[in-house]
């Protein structure tokens, strides 16, 4: 009897042994959430890509501003650390995202299932849709199929919606890829190009700057939601973005800074290379 106890007593001091070294591999090879990472290092780092208008900027004295960038100031509050922004090209903000260089992308970035295979998105902050902009000096584009024809030229911001989207529907025209928003909208005004397609937004912004020289077609071509991508699968903290917007979207700071962004032009004259 004494022998049996001895040996159920054992085998139960096994189990519990490799119970133990069971539960500390899984303990160890737990992925730190970005929001935990953030916290042990006191700073929330996010990349951005200035020159769309009026989401993200740099005023006069290189300092970032717009729309997503007091989304970033407020998050940052939030978590109370603060926030360090790094600038890429459109392009290069889900690699940076990747390789862990930065916390979190807030570009005014649409939510799309390819991208979503990269990232994992947050809840939508804002809905827009991509449009077409033109000189003024043409009277005759009344739609984006005015200018799908042979040797017309359509300038987009490399790597961004208005570009996958422009080059799904241009059978004719040439597309033409350049760096970013405001390097579109210059070939369009020294007549490198002959239309922008580009998310609603800034363009409305870059009328009232250029009315002059180019103008808008606001019937949209697409409609498209914004999200804010954090690190593939990281639950913790797409549910900690989720609540965040939550609690800002619409409240007194959010509907300031869309009174800001959207509804006036003062800052205009702030801008950057305006």
């Amino acid at each position: 009897m004494k022998k049996i106890i001895s040996i159920i007593m054992i085998a139960l001091l096994v189990f519990s042994l490799v119970g133990c070294s069971l539960g500390n591999t899984a303990t160890a090879s737990k992925d730190v959430s970005t929001i935990e990472k953030i916290q042990k290092n006191g700073k929330l780092v996010i990349g951005t890509a200035p020159g769309y208008i009026p989401f993200e900027m740099k005023d006069v004295n290189g300092n970032f501003v717009g729309y997503d960038i007091d989304i970033a100031n407020a998050m940052g509050a939030s978590l109370g650390v603060p926030v360090e922004f790094k600038q890429y090209e459109f392009s290069g903000l889900i690699p940076a995202l990747q390789t862990g260089d930065i916390d979190m992308i807030l570009g005014a970035m649409t939510i799309r299932g390819d991208r979503a295979l990269a990232v994992s998105f947050s809840n939508p902050y804002y809905a827009t849709g991509q449009v077409l902009m033109i000189p003024t000096s043409d009277t005759t584009t009344k739609s984006w199929q005015d200018l799908d024809v042979a040797g017309k030229k359509i300038a987009v911001g490399q790597g961004t919606t208005g570009a996958l989207l422009a080059k799904q529907l241009y059978k004719n025209a040439e597309v033409v890829d350049y760096a970013d928003f405001p390097t579109a909208g210059m070939a369009l005004n020294q007549g490198k190009a002959d239309g922008v397609i580009y998310d609603e937004p800034p363009i409305r912004q870059y009328e009232i700057m250029y009315s002059d020289k180019i103008k808008g077609i606001y019937d949209l071509i697409s409609a498209e939601n914004l999200g804010i991508p954090v690190k593939l699968n990281d639950l913790e903290t797409v549910q900690w973005v989720n609540s965040f917007l939550e609690g800002y979207k619409n409240g007194p700071a959010d509907l300031q800074s869309i009174d800001k962004w959207f509804h006036s032009t003062d800052w205009m004259s702030t801008i950057e290379n305006k």
